[in-house]
């Protein structure tokens, strides 16, 4: 039997929960979406006043690093190189996103999920992905068969 190591509902509460503080505190908005390995949505919140188009963008962007193993700035870098971009449509699916705020949560070498953050500027989305990322690597991760 395959066992696979994947963010779980209680990581993903973790993550909104302690990001939407962070928001709050500072008095900004936006949509928070945490996706298991496969880039599947397990928990999406959107604050009062964050833009509708976030909440789309948001689980995007998670799924993006999820199923690239990367961020989804760096996609997003890669498709805009002069020299060597692609239209990022020939990745075939309407949901890759080149985007920042699409972060990978890597555990020992293998991606557990991701964290997808939208609704700001890009490089605060990508600064609160990687937070809940940081979040995330200091307590212990579900484990699925």
């Amino acid at each position: 039997m395959h066992s696979v190591r994947t963010l779980g509902h209680w990581e993903a509460r973790r993550v909104i929960d302690k990001l939407t503080e962070v928001l709050l505190q500072s008095k900004r908005s936006a949509t928070i979406a945490v996706a298991d390995h496969h880039g599947e949505l397990i928990a999406l919140s959107r604050l009062d006043g964050a833009p509708l188009s976030s909440i789309l963008n948001a689980a995007n962007k998670a799924w993006t690093a999820a199923r690239e193993r990367k961020s989804s700035a760096d996609i997003g870098r890669a498709s805009r190189d002069p020299h060597t971009g692609f239209d990022i449509a020939f990745y075939a699916d309407r949901r890759y996103i080149g985007w920042g705020g699409g972060v990978p949560v890597v555990h020992d070498g293998q991606v557990l999920g991701a964290i997808g953050v939208s609704g700001l500027p890009e490089q605060e989305d990508i600064e609160l992905a990687q937070l809940g990322v940081q979040l995330l690597a200091s307590a212990p991760l579900s484990s699925q068969a």
